[in-house]
């Protein structure tokens, strides 16, 4: 009976989760848009990469004028934090074969933080399929609608639509931020080094520079 309770209590923390954070792909729908993206393109990219934090970093790097490469290589270094969490949540969830390679598309800050937070390995595995499938589910129907609704405008920097990707990332990262000092002064370290490159850099590399620095105090 307590089984059953942990593993309905792990469901429902997934679908809450899911369903609230999955809203935020109309605004990554909306940015890539802005950034001169398409609409296939954007869908393609919460289809594939599903990783809101590096989505958003590439529509931004992308908008402001930098190469893609440059804006792949800042994507890739944020995205690269999901590696740690598979490292743990390997031994959480247990799954083998292609269901492995599957649950590794869907370890993200959402599905590891439902998952670590029950208190069986049973309940664990629920709380990340239901917060995986949930998510990804409202994240590409709600990246479709933003990016749809946005092209239609014609001119989305009329409407202010051109600051709803950077206002959308800093509100995901807001909450990880006030709660943690350690992460508010690695957000201001990279913030203060991508400032100071703005000027003798292009457009994605200042973004790169200051997550390849904060990495490495990091891991220090």
């Amino acid at each position: 009976m307590e089984q059953t309770t942990h593993r309905s209590s792990a469901i429902r923390d997934g679908l809450g989760v899911g369903l609230a954070v999955g809203l935020s792909g109309v605004a990554f729908g909306a940015a890539a848009i802005t950034s001169g993206l398409s609409v296939a393109q954007a869908c393609a990219m919460s289809l594939l990469t599903f990783t809101g934090a590096s989505q958003f970093a590439f529509a931004g790097a992308v908008g402001a004028g930098g190469d893609l490469v440059a804006a792949a290589a800042g994507a890739l270094l944020l995205g690269g934090r999901n590696t740690l969490y598979g490292l743990r949540m390997a031994d959480i969830l247990g799954f083998r074969g292609p269901r492995r390679l599957l649950a590794a598309h869907g370890v993200i800050d959402e599905t590891t933080a439902v998952s670590l937070a029950q208190p069986t390995p049973e309940a664990a595995r629920a709380g990340f399929v239901t917060t995986f499938a949930s998510l990804y589910i409202v994240w590409n129907l709600t990246t479709l609608v933003g990016a749809l609704g946005t092209s239609a405008l014609g001119d989305p920097g009329v409407l202010g639509l051109d600051a709803v990707g950077p206002a959308t990332f800093l509100a995901i990262l807001w909450p990880r931020l006030a709660g943690d000092r350690r992460l508010r002064v690695l957000a201001a370290i990279g913030a203060a080094i991508a400032l100071c490159a703005t000027p003798f850099f292009p457009p994605g590399v200042p973004v790169l520079l200051s997550a390849a620095a904060v990495l490495v105090v990091m891991f220090r």
